[in-house]
């Protein structure tokens, strides 16, 4: 399977700052299959796995806020 490494690496960075609130200090592509990540050396596809990964962590931080918020206001209600 091709893999557009730039859009891949664009996405990462997305998901990475959603999560960290800051950019990763070191991402560049070395060729068409592999990466540098944070001194990382790892194959395109892994670093696609890592940014599901990343999302994943991200919306489940979102849902335990939105949770948290939602039972202070019941609370704040009763």
């Amino acid at each position: 399977m091709q893999y557009n490494t730039e859009k891949v690496m664009q996405n990462y960075v997305e998901a990475y700052q959603k999560l960290y609130q800051r950019t990763p200090s070191d991402i560049r592509a070395l060729d068409h299959e592999w990466v540098v990540v944070n001194g990382a050396r790892m194959r395109i596809t892994e670093l696609e796995y890592l940014t599901g990964r990343l999302q994943l962590e991200y919306e489940q931080v979102v849902g335990a806020k939105r949770n948290l918020v939602n039972r202070l206001i019941k609370w704040l209600r009763s």
